[in-house]
């Protein structure tokens, strides 16, 4: 039994993954962090990491990076692995996770599920062949009007990947508003849709002389990164010091 504490209980993928767990017979959630606590979820609320007086196994994270220091303070002191699902980390967050990766086990993906993370690798193949062929790479993607950042991590880890395939090739743009000048071929254009309750879709374009490729992949329920996470959580859960990735679960649950 792999027991968690749920940083970001009380929003909408802590209640998700709350209720997921519930059916799952080898996770237990023993603890949340969160700065509301209507006495719903079944276990005791912090509202702090540094309040936890319960022992658990990983902690997952599906907060906010304002909160990023006060968990890896945590994990690093209590020796906890840690799935890291949040978004929109600066620079100077992302070197303060890498350094705590040198302490405890990290996971951190932009998207936790299963069909984003293949789709990566799908990426990465296509990549090898149209961009060499000259087709233009676009991504287009939607979320739910109460998403604050933009673009999303996935679409940016999606054009990582492609851009990994292609050394480092292009250049990110994420706004044509101001120019008047003919698309560059090593520009990867990165939209970002607003709208309604959309769990997430995105969108990868490979536009080449008289054909046009789309890899698509859609969320209609955000159980698929529940899913993901708990898994990434078991996997994680006695892991040595180390930065990991969504690839390492899928690779483990595959045998490799």
């Amino acid at each position: 039994m792999v027991k968690i504490i749920m940083s970001g209980c009380s929003g909408r993928m802590g209640r998700v993954i709350t209720e997921l767990v519930k059916e799952d017979s080898e996770a237990e959630i023993v603890a949340g962090i969160d700065i509301v606590d209507d006495g719903t979820l079944g276990y005791p609320v912090f509202k702090s990491a540094g309040d936890i007086d319960v022992d658990a196994d990983v902690v997952i994270d599906f907060s906010s990076p304002k909160v990023l220091d006060g968990i890896l303070d945590y994990c690093t002191t209590n020796n906890k692995p840690l799935v890291l699902c949040t978004t929109g980390f600066s620079d100077e967050q992302l070197d303060k996770i890498s350094s705590a990766s040198e302490k405890v086990a990290i996971l951190r993906s932009a998207n936790m599920s299963l069909g984003i993370n293949t789709i990566m690798n799908l990426l990465k193949t296509a990549t090898s062949v149209f961009s060499p062929a000259g087709f233009d790479i676009e991504i287009v993607e939607q979320h739910h009007h109460n998403k604050l950042d933009a673009p999303s991590g996935t679409a940016l880890a999606l054009a990582d990947a492609i851009n990994e395939a292609a050394d480092g090739q292009y250049e990110y743009i994420y706004d044509r508003s101001q120019k008047r000048e003919k698309r560059d071929a090593k520009e990867l254009g990165i939209s970002a849709v607003r709208a309604g309750s959309i769990p997430g879709t995105h969108d990868v374009i490979f536009a080449g002389p008289d054909e046009v490729i789309e890899i698509r992949h859609v969320a209609y329920s955000r159980n698929i990164f529940g899913n993901g996470a708990i898994s990434a959580a078991k996997f994680l859960s006695g892991k040595a010091a180390g930065m990991y990735s969504m690839q390492d679960v899928i690779k483990a649950q595959i045998g490799e």
